[in-house]
């Protein structure tokens, strides 16, 4: 997706990669400060203006792209799986615990969070948060267009940010308590959406159940605009 992000990339920037290898020892002691970025420029062997080219936003750019290299080492992960084996509740699992396992440094995680919990920061860390969801879902194969589009990754927002604080506390072997927790909160979910299944057919929920329901088709998922260069339509 193309914006105006300065952390937005199409291929990994080697300096910013050189950049993001040379902070991860120093995000525990220093957390995404100033006085890290600085060390990793130096041990990195690039100026602070070359630095800055490749992180305008210093620090905050790193765990960016620290939390991207995650979602595509995720991807990773799921493009090799056998996906088709799997119920639709184990897949998104096997998703959420492929993220976990992707990044293992728990102290950046911890200051990962800490840093996108600071009010000026917030929103930036909630988009993170929807383009990880956008990405198990799109790698899973969501067809919905309509509300549902919507809903799905706000849903799988709300267990990744629950999942991650969860994760901050866990020093059990191979994430074990983690993955269990990621399994309960499933669950869950699978456990509201029978529920909802339910609430559509049911004659005493009808009068609310069938606006909503009208409501959630009429809107559609956000789409790339056709009018931009470079691009076609296959013929029909």
């Amino acid at each position: 997706m193309i914006d105006d992000d300065p952390a937005t990339e199409f291929g990994t920037d080697p300096t910013r990669a050189a950049l993001l290898r040379a902070i991860l020892p120093h995000v525990p002691f220093d957390g995404w400060s100033d006085r890290a970025f600085a060390s990793a420029a130096r041990e990195a062997e690039v100026t602070m203006a070359e630095a800055r080219a490749a992180a305008p936003r210093g620090p905050l750019d790193l765990a960016v792209e620290w939390h991207r290299q995650g979602d595509r080492a995720m991807g990773k992960a799921l493009a090799c799986a056998d996906l088709g084996a799997m119920r639709l509740r184990d897949r998104v699992a096997f998703a959420i615990k492929s993220r976990m396992a992707a990044l293992p440094e728990r102290e950046a995680l911890r200051r990962s969070a800490a840093l996108f919990a600071l009010p000026q920061n917030a929103a930036l860390g909630g988009r993170l948060l929807w383009e990880t969801a956008d990405a198990i879902w799109t790698a899973l194969g969501d067809a919905s267009r309509d509300g549902n589009w919507y809903s799905k990754r706000a849903t799988l927002s709300a267990v990744l940010a629950s999942v991650v604080l969860y994760r901050l506390g866990d020093d059990s072997p191979d994430l074990a308590r983690t993955n269990a927790f990621i399994d309960r909160r499933i669950g869950d979910v699978m456990a509201f959406e029978k529920w909802k299944a339910g609430a559509r057919n049911n004659p005493v929920l009808r009068p609310l159940t069938g606006p909503l329901g009208w409501i959630m088709g009429r809107i559609s998922a956000p789409q790339r605009p056709e009018d931009l260069p470079g691009g076609w339509r296959p013929k029909e």
